[in-house]
């Protein structure tokens, strides 16, 4: 494309044979020194300059340009992207099909972390990885085909459970349907679910509580967290995260949880809730208060969102007292050191192994046994109504519903309730 001349011709002369050739070439123009070419695509003109000197090569590339686009939108595979990446038309249709997988996921985490947590992120960031592993990084993305995305479900359910695998697919789908509405794919890539039976609570039993008490436990600050725990349903993090400050008499505000990185946060709820102490969790708080009487406050930073923080004056309620005679730097237990610490309370009470948020599962079983009522137990627990409740712990509503009709008749007799067809008592 360079400004060779014609043999033999003057400038003059090479000059109105560039023009006449230009004339006598449909949907091929000139403006000023600029070749412009002219075409029909979905029923509008269009016209895209060339950044290329006036030459009789460059107007010769010009017209077959023109007849290789006019052919691909009869093929109907024309990317106004492709051929002119720099136009502002190419910004509404659709984008390069060069793109690859890996240059997909670049792009997508760049707008989806704006909305996110740092702590969320990292999740993203490892099933995305685990499902593109899997798919290949420089594999165009549309070139994939359904079987791909078939072949990805295989390889990811062979090593992990089917709500594991289910969440790394909920985040590819996430993924490519983006892709798809910016038009980097063309098909859909989305992935079916895998069938997952939800475990049920694996709740502890009154005589296994009594036992981690009173075998299990060899410190008052492990018997004071594991009953503060069973008899209040907070989440780890949110136990770990506990301040002085969150203590009002009979009453607990939850204003914060803390992460796996030791990153303090608002709820998971994003709202704060009062907990209504029953006497062994308060009696529980009161021992956390006197083991943290000598700790100071302090000006910490809460997390909001992303972008947003607010900072609190709070001393920690939940610290690593055991381990005073050791250089620790953490001003709180961490929710790994508490899962770790659960593990060992068990083991030593013998007592079947639970994860830490069995705890959580243990109040809300023993408050739907008892009676509790279902609305004030899921406000407890900070569940924003009380559908998830019954969804999880339906079989422990089931187990009493024998005498739930008496117990509804009984309590509906002493508000004057009667049956018409028997006979008052004399």
């Amino acid at each position: 494309m360079g400004r060779k001349r014609k043999r033999d011709l003057s400038p003059e002369e090479e000059r109105d044979a560039i023009r006449k050739l230009v004339s006598e070439s449909p949907g091929i123009e000139l403006r000023g020194d600029a070749i412009r070419i002219d075409f029909m695509h979905k029923g509008k003109r269009c016209r895209e300059t060339l950044k290329v000197p006036l030459t009789f090569s460059n107007v010769e590339y010009a017209i077959n340009k023109r007849r290789s686009i006019q052919l691909e939108i009869r093929q109907g595979v024309f990317d106004y992207a492709v051929h002119f990446p720099q136009s502002t038309k190419a910004r509404s249709t659709k984008a390069s099909r060069t793109i690859t997988v890996a240059q997909l996921l670049d792009r997508y985490l760049v707008v989806k972390v704006a909305n996110i947590t740092s702590e969320t992120e990292i999740r993203y960031r490892n099933a995305l990885d685990a499902c593109c592993s899997t798919v290949g990084w420089s594999i165009p993305v549309n070139t994939l085909m359904p079987e791909d995305i078939d072949r990805m479900r295989a390889d990811l359910i062979a090593t992990r459970r089917p709500s594991t695998v289910n969440h790394y697919l909920a985040t590819w789908n996430g993924m490519v349907e983006w892709a798809r509405a910016n038009e980097y794919a063309t098909r859909n890539l989305q992935a079916l679910f895998f069938k997952n039976v939800v475990e049920d609570p694996d709740p502890l039993t009154l005589d296994e509580f009594r036992q981690v008490i009173e075998k299990g436990c060899l410190h008052a600050q492990d018997r004071a967290l594991v009953t503060l725990a069973v008899y209040t349903g907070l989440r780890p993090g949110e136990l770990c995260a506990l301040a002085r400050e969150d203590v009002r008499g009979n009453c607990l505000h939850v204003r914060r949880s803390i992460t796996s990185h030791d990153v303090l946060k608002v709820t998971k709820t994003g709202t704060d809730r009062k907990i209504w102490l029953v006497p062994p969790a308060l009696e529980a708080i009161k021992a956390l208060l006197q083991m943290t009487e000598n700790e100071k406050a302090r000006e910490e930073l809460v997390e909001i969102s992303r972008h947003q923080s607010k900072t609190e004056i709070i001393t920690p309620l939940v610290t690593p007292v055991q381990a005073r005679n050791k250089s620790i730097t953490n001003r709180r237990i961490q929710v790994s050191s508490w899962a770790t610490k659960w593990k060992k309370l068990l083991s030593r009470a013998g007592v079947r192994r639970r994860v830490a948020y069995q705890s959580r599962h243990t109040y809300a079983c023993w408050s739907l046994t008892a009676h509790g009522n279902i609305a004030f137990i899921a406000k407890q627990m900070g569940h924003k109504d009380y559908s998830m409740l019954v969804k999880v712990y339906a079989r422990w509503m089931d187990s009493e519903s024998e005498s739930e009709a008496d117990f509804i008749w009984q309590e509906l007799q002493k508000n004057g309730a009667f049956c018409p067809t028997i006979a008052p008592n004399d």
